[in-house]
């Protein structure tokens, strides 16, 4: 018997390109999952429109309305129970996401750039892509990985360079980095949902 599909909930802020990624990948039977619920930290997230239109349970939880992070995660952590995700997944989610041991290990970020460099608190979006610029780097990338205590710190389970061009601006790097999250994101969760990731210490192992 076929295994059921993986659970997942999607945490984001902005527009939801990740997640009609997500989708398409699913209705074309390249990722066996099913998204049970998404949760917005804005209430004009535009990508709640984007699960409200397949009929996902969509969520605004917006982090300006609580008095601090505890009490936003405590939120965010009442609407996945209700909806019992075996995997979490942060795709453009701008605040800060408490594992809580209960998805240690199950949650899932996407950075645009190659961690460790150029990331951490306020390193996000095309902040990012201005200080890959600023710097002068030749490369830059994504990164899927799993989420820890801390910004960006997680271990790493897939990264893809990305050349910066000469002329490149911040808005034509992001198109060419956000390409490549498009790869990495799916990838990702395929290998999660096939049990082929082990985290041990700071690396993770991927397994045949």
């Amino acid at each position: 018997m076929a295994a059921a599909a993986l659970r997942i909930a999607v945490l984001l802020s902005g527009s939801g390109t990740s997640l009609e990624n997500l989708f398409e990948e699913i209705d074309a039977g390249r990722l066996r999952a099913e998204v049970v619920a998404v949760i917005a930290s804005k209430k004009d997230a535009y990508g709640l429109e984007r699960a409200r239109r397949r009929g996902v349970p969509a969520f605004a939880v917006p982090r300006r309305e609580h008095p601090d992070v505890g009490a936003f995660n405590d939120a965010i952590h009442a609407i996945l129970s209700e909806h019992e995700p075996e995997l979490v997944t942060l795709l453009g989610f701008l605040s800060p996401f408490e594992t809580r041991a209960r998805y240690d290990g199950r949650t899932l970020n996407v950075h645009p750039a190659l961690i460790p460099a150029f990331c951490g608190k306020g390193m996000y979006g095309h902040r990012v892509h201005e200080a890959v610029l600023e710097a002068g780097v030749k490369l830059t990338g994504a990164t899927v990985h799993f989420v820890d205590a801390e910004y960006d710190r997680g271990p790493i389970v897939l990264q893809e360079a990305v050349p910066v061009q000469e002329d490149d601006t911040p808005a034509t790097l992001a198109e060419r980095v956000q390409a490549a999250e498009r790869r990495l994101v799916p990838e990702a969760i395929r290998l999660f949902a096939q049990s082929r990731l082990s985290i041990e210490g700071r690396r993770v192992r991927i397994r045949a």
